[in-house]
């Protein structure tokens, strides 16, 4: 579907969470400029936010995603919804911050589509506003348990938007797929489900076995000065990590040695806005 021999063996590397803070732009801008990270992922609603949507803005050859964001995370840095609050009631705690990531099933449990749905479509339509020309959608931190409906009303603005979707699940990419959309052909990798201290190592056995298809592994790039290491005070180094490798000679001799072929996901949306086609991205 995308022009690829049948055993070629694909990879998406995408840098998740452009526009959380100053240090993770930093390390994020600095992968894109080598030859691995080949798009990201941005946080509208985050405080660094407009510098990552400058630096797009300036650099339209950069393939980013609208990185859905209702999660907040460091305790003492948050951020809210962009709608305006009486209207999304069910998506804040009390003091109108998102929830963070341990109080998600709070979350999970009251969140109303249509709250989602006006939230989604604010921080579509932000970036769009900018001028700014995404190729898909992905998410910040959620777990969707039970909550389909979610991941439903995703694929639905993906489609109206003329944007790809990062899919989740076997059943999901196998619906996709059936219905003609080009998916990954497994599940995401997500880089902080791997131990920082042994993760380089893993990167290189995970890359020597990378199956025939469409892989993508979300990373994320951060780097361990005094800001980062203020907002994750628990010094895991998992965003450090990501930076070092991806940044690093060795990464780029096994993929080189592999015949893996990197990509991002323009040919996917090409594909899905063919199949929707859609004014809003004009």
């Amino acid at each position: 579907m995308l022009g690829f021999p049948p055993d070629a063996r694909l990879l998406i590397i995408n840098a998740d969470d452009f526009g959380m803070c100053h240090s993770i732009n930093e390390a994020i801008i600095g992968t894109l400029s080598g030859p691995l990270v080949r798009s990201t992922s941005l946080m509208v609603v985050c405080p660094w936010a407009l510098h990552a949507m400058r630096f797009l803005k300036g650099h339209p050859e950069i393939p980013f995603g609208i990185h859905l964001t209702v999660i907040s995370d460091p305790r003492d840095y948050r951020w809210g919804p962009i709608t305006c609050r009486e209207k999304v009631p069910t998506l804040v705690d009390p003091s109108g911050y998102f929830y963070d990531f341990d109080s998600m099933p709070v979350l999970l449990a009251q969140a109303k589509p249509d709250e989602l749905e006006l939230e989604f479509r604010a921080q579509i339509e932000t970036v769009l506003s900018a001028g700014l020309k995404p190729t898909h959608l992905d998410w910040h931190a959620l777990r969707f348990g039970d909550r389909r409906d979610i991941l439903d009303l995703m694929i639905r603005l993906a489609m109206e938007y003329g944007l790809a979707l990062r899919a989740i699940g076997r059943d999901v990419i196998v619906k996709l797929q059936n219905q003609g959309y080009p998916t990954i052909d497994y599940d995401f990798l997500d880089s902080y489900s791997l131990d920082p201290g042994s993760k380089s190592t893993l990167y290189v056995s995970l890359l020597h076995e990378l199956p025939v298809g469409l892989n993508e592994w979300a990373v994320h790039p951060g780097l361990d000065n005094a800001e980062l290491l203020v907002l994750e005070p628990a010094n895991h180094h998992e965003r450090q990590t990501d930076f070092d490798f991806w940044t690093s000679q060795k990464a780029k001799e096994v993929i080189k040695e592999e015949g893996i072929i990197l990509l991002d996901y323009r040919p996917l949306q090409a594909v899905w806005r063919d199949m929707n086609p859609s004014e809003k991205l004009m």
